[in-house]
């Protein structure tokens, strides 16, 4: 089975919490802390592969998770790493955010990486928190979480020239002619139910074209195979457009080739746009009027190439492939449409940013902002001093005075992200 969409869910390793440890040496007394920090969460990356072609591996897995940081070592050691997740993908692939609809990746060439999710940092171990007051602290911070996400993956073949037709106009018999490809050939609507790809070889030069499912009408609603076929051609240079000139099963050309082309600018203004060879298929058994009124229409549309060609018999092959090999050789590479929406770009800036802000959701205070978020999630609260060390915080970055200000009552509760505590005096 051809698999070319899946959604997934991948998480990068936690970081591994810091150490709670002293020192400990025959005649050395009162050594101190040396709890090391707690290791880094494996990432999770995606890698192009070319020697895939589907996204096979993700048929029955769905989710992924990199391995934890491991727990900070005495001696001020730190703790092992997480090992980096890396899952292999096709060239061709494009990877989005699920929940926002954003561009993550867009795999273009072989042993191309991404980084998807990055691992959470390890938390600081006891070393840290030692001071002239605070001698000997028996806490150390948990490690940060790592990302996660829901992401869609795509394959979007990366062919020079694309087929394009309705079921039977015998796209699949002109590929088997024009290459060495195989598909399976019959005389019933979408026989060609998975892209098949083939090499088109012509001494130095050389180009992929592929021929994919056919459309019908609606397909850019998802009729049919709709969006099985039509995001495979988004990337192709150049479009032969294969119209059953026979009009056996009462099928009028002319209506055909609008129809097919309607379906493309719909999907994609883009695809409209495309160079488009135009191939007036099975010629042996068609009158030669038929293919007369069909070429004026192409030609009263602006089409410059038009090829009369019999795919069973081979008439016209040749000089279509020729045609079409002169045109790949002049025509850029494939376009990528697909925008990468990233945050790495940086911006700088030299005024002093806010640790944290205080809102109101209902009659609940709300604490927000990075280095409040952080504050909890490497808190350890089922520890005393982890407890206290938080509470000193608060106090120390001003977070309590702003609550007061804010109008906070004894036993109003506030939220610092999903972690919800009761104010007291």
């Amino acid at each position: 089975m051809f698999i070319d969409h899946a959604k997934i869910y991948v998480k990068a390793g936690d970081g591994g919490p810091g150490a709670v440890s002293f020192h400990t040496e025959k005649y050395v007394t009162n050594g101190g802390p040396d709890g090391g920090d707690g290791g880094k969460g494996g990432d999770v990356i995606f890698v192009a592969a070319e020697k895939l072609t589907t996204l096979q591996s993700f048929r029955f897995k769905h989710k992924f998770v990199a391995e934890d940081g491991a727990k900070g070592l005495n001696k001020k050691m730190y703790g092992k790493g997480g090992e980096d997740l890396r899952i292999a993908v096709p060239v061709g692939t494009v990877i989005k955010d699920a929940d926002s609809g954003k561009i993550l990746a867009d795999f273009t060439e072989d042993k191309q990486e991404v980084v998807i999710c990055k691992g959470g940092r390890g938390g600081m171990g006891n070393i840290h928190f030692a001071n002239s007051v605070r001698q000997a602290p028996q806490f150390a911070h948990l490690g940060l979480p790592g990302e996660e996400k829901n992401l869609y993956v795509e394959l979007k073949l990366i062919a020079d020239v694309g087929l394009v037709g309705y079921p039977n106009a015998g796209k699949s018999t002109l590929l088997s002619v024009m290459t060495r490809a195989k598909p399976k050939i019959a005389d019933y609507p979408f026989t060609t139910l998975e892209p098949v790809l083939g090499v088109v070889q012509d001494f130095d030069q050389s180009f992929v074209i592929a021929d994919i499912p056919g459309l019908i009408e609606d397909a850019h609603e998802g009729a049919g195979l709709g969006h099985d076929f039509l995001r495979h051609i988004e990337r192709t240079r150049l479009l032969i457009h294969v119209v059953d000139i026979s009009a056996h099963d009462g099928r009028d050309p002319v209506d055909d080739f609008n129809s097919i082309n309607k379906e493309l600018r719909e999907f994609n203004e883009e695809l409209s746009k495309r160079p488009q060879v135009v191939v007036a298929n099975k010629a042996d058994d068609s009158i030669d009027e038929m293919i007369e009124l069909f070429e004026q229409e192409v030609e009263a549309q602006g089409y410059e190439h038009f090829f009369v060609i019999s795919a069973a018999t081979g008439q016209g092959v040749k000089e279509l492939t020729d045609k079409v090999t002169e045109l790949v050789s002049k025509l850029p590479p494939p376009v990528i449409h697909d925008k990468i929406e990233t945050d790495s770009h940086k911006v700088y800036k030299f005024e002093k940013e806010e640790k944290f802000t205080i809102g109101r959701d209902g009659e609940m205070f709300v604490i927000e902002g990075s280095w409040a978020s952080r504050l909890r999630q490497t808190t350890d609260f089922d520890v005393y001093d982890s407890a206290m060390y938080f509470q000193r915080a608060l106090i120390k970055e001003g977070v309590i005075d702003a609550l007061k200000a804010a109008g906070i009552k004894e036993g109003d509760e506030v939220r610092i992200d999903d972690f919800v505590f009761e104010y007291v005096e």
